[in-house]
């Protein structure tokens, strides 16, 4: 049933060969992977004014030049994630760029970050989906935080389908919003430039305010900033690209950032001239809507379905790039390498399904509260930001190519910027991103951790070399094979004569309790009537523990048998129901048998399986 249920979720298992086939195309690749980029316009300009207007009406004039300064970084962005799609097409992006240039722990913060931050990123943007369904439905608002769980499942089941599959399905979202919001924008536009929706700004550009100050506007930018996020997500899948990878890949980050650039513009000019100021009933987004249409219609609404639509998609960049920035890192060997392991869709489920559980659970530790996380997920996103484009300097200075210094001074100015967001960040709202110090020290702690332990295993599992001379083999003069009895059955039984055909010396052991004595003695009266060649032993256990006891025989019998050079070998009978749900009907008591032998030295386990046919 499970596995039913499986296929019609998932699909049908892809072959190997077909995994060409789910390549992107760069329209495609631009619904995948630049959702959670334009989904940040329905809240970038809103989240500018938000701060603006807390020194009042007249500071809105500031949005403008603000807007203005993100743009120019997102062009010292996107020119700097150009350079890092070319020079390191293999994708890991940030994490990739830090690792060469700058070393592998710097590289673990940004791989970290990023890490962290993909999770955020679609606990945000199913939060904000969320948001946008309550807005429309007030009944639903105490369910928003179920809500956004649902979305997370349901586009963490439509990942797991793979690439070709969610493209296609987000590819409506995603150009429905580009339609609409273009109309919305140009139309907007349009009436402002022919006077038919005349200037109601709350103040002239240039107006000065007793409570202009460098923080304040350093406040509103960085939180404007936030509309930046998910930039990085295309130089992190460059491999998913239909080959000449860097070349699509690059294109698409570029009609990304166009399209990104004159929607975020437009409406916050938009947002300036209409005077527009936001309050907890209506969105700026939605304002615009309104004021642009002439009231709440057909377009009004189509606005709001787009925006809906986007802000619920926009997750999906993170199940796009967490997965194969995992992937870099599992082949560094600072993630389990189940993260390399492709599913039955040949997408990373590993990978996905980590990814789903971590934003679930941010989701629940704050409430699906956007403005709780917004800023932690800048900084997330900032930090990777500096250390790639400085990474990049330190790349042009050692290769040195044609016209290198203005690469480099293109990577120096995002750079420049990016450190100072992280830092403005810090200082104006470190009560909410305070959690980054806690949450990255222990991230590149488990990294390392998992490096050590691979590091480990691969010195001690390393074959040493068969020729030198004082290399020998191990070489046993015989075995002994310990069968774990608990009552005389048909398993029991045909263990007893596999371990009989394997072993020289076979012994039963049988673990006792004080509940049924009369019960115990029938079992040893009957093993001696049927075996009467096998040592049995019966190990008395006051406290009804199995584990113990067979742990204490089994390591006097290995401790014995290594005095006379005999392999020692403890084979587990089990009987195997026929149907899978039957298997919790039964105590599984050889499951736990086999997690307690396995901690111990010198010894093999066998489990002997025997097949029930109802």
């Amino acid at each position: 049933m499970l596995r039913n249920l499986k296929r019609i979720l998932i699909g049908k298992p892809l072959k190997t060969l077909e995994a060409s086939d789910q390549a992107l195309s760069k329209s495609k690749a631009l619904a995948l992977l630049s959702s959670d980029a334009l989904s940040s316009v329905a809240y970038g300009t809103e989240s500018i004014t938000a701060v603006l207007l807390a020194g009042g009406a007249v500071a809105l004039w500031l949005q403008l030049p603000i807007a203005l300064l993100i743009l120019f970084l997102l062009a010292a962005i996107v020119l700097s994630y150009r350079q890092i799609i070319h020079a390191y097409p293999n994708g890991g992006g940030a994490y990739t760029v830090a690792s060469t240039n700058w070393g592998p722990k710097v590289g673990l913060v940004a791989g970290g970050s990023l890490l962290v931050d993909y999770m955020l990123t679609v606990a945000v943007s199913a939060s904000a989906a969320a948001d946008a369904i309550t807005a429309a439905v007030p009944s639903l608002l105490s369910l928003a935080v179920p809500i956004s769980i649902i979305i997370i499942c349901i586009l963490t089941t439509m990942n797991l389908r793979g690439l070709r599959e969610s493209a296609n399905f987000l590819m409506v979202p995603v150009y429905f919003f580009i339609v609409v919001m273009a109309i919305t924008v140009f139309y907007g536009l349009y009436q402002a430039a022919t006077g038919a929706i005349p200037m109601h700004a709350a103040a002239k550009i240039g107006t000065d305010f007793s409570g202009l100050t460098i923080i304040f506007f350093l406040r509103a930018f960085s939180s404007g900033s936030s509309s930046l996020t998910g930039v990085e997500a295309i130089s992190n899948a460059v491999p998913n690209f239909k080959a000449p990878k860097e070349k699509h890949a690059a294109s698409t980050l570029t009609m990304m950032a166009l399209i990104l650039a004159t929607f975020f513009m437009g409406i916050t000019f938009l947002s300036y001239w209409y005077g527009i100021r936001p309050n907890g009933h209506s969105t700026v987004l939605s304002q615009i809507a309104a004021i642009t249409y002439g009231g709440h219609g057909f377009f009004f609404y189509l606005v709001q379905v787009a925006t809906a639509l986007i802000l619920a998609v926009a997750a999906n960049t993170g199940f796009s790039a967490f997965p194969v920035l995992a992937v870099n890192l599992a082949k560094d060997k600072y993630l389990p390498h189940l993260f390399m392991d492709q599913g039955d869709r040949l997408g990373y489920s590993n990978g996905i399904l980590s990814l789903s559980m971590g934003a679930i659970i941010l989701t629940m530790i704050f409430h699906g509260s956007t403005d709780a996380l917004i800023p932690l997920y800048a900084v997330g996103v900032f930090v990777p930001f500096t250390l790639s484009q400085s990474g990049m300097i330190i790349h042009w200075s050692r290769l040195r190519p044609k016209f290198w210094w203005a690469k480099a001074t293109i990577n120096f100015i995002g750079a420049f910027m990016s450190a100072s967001l992280v830092v403005v960040l810090f200082a104006t709202r470190l009560a909410h991103v305070w959690p980054y110090l806690i949450i990255m020290p222990i991230v590149i702690t488990i990294f390392l951790k998992i490096k050590q332990h691979y590091t480990s295993i691969s010195k001690q599992l390393r074959l040493q070399a068969l020729d030198k001379v004082d290399h020998e083999r191990q070489r046993y003069e015989g075995s002994t094979a310990i069968v774990l009895v608990s009552n005389l059955t048909q398993v029991t039984a045909e263990a007893i004569d596999y371990a009989d055909s394997i072993a020289d010396q076979v012994v039963a052991m049988h673990v006792s309790f004080d509940i049924n004595p009369e019960k115990e003695a029938k079992i040893a009266k009957q093993f001696a009537d049927n075996f009467p060649d096998v040592r049995y032993v019966d190990v008395h256990s006051a406290y009804r523990s199995i584990a113990k006891p067979v742990i204490g025989f089994v390591t006097k019998v290995s401790k014995q048998s290594e005095k006379i050079n005999y392999s020692t070998t403890v084979i587990l009978p089990q009987f195997v129901p026929k149907k899978p749900w039957q298997h919790i009907l039964h105590n599984q008591s050889s499951l736990r048998l086999k997690a307690a032998l396995s901690a111990m030295d010198n010894i093999s386990i066998s489990t002997y399986y025997y097949h029930l046919s109802e």
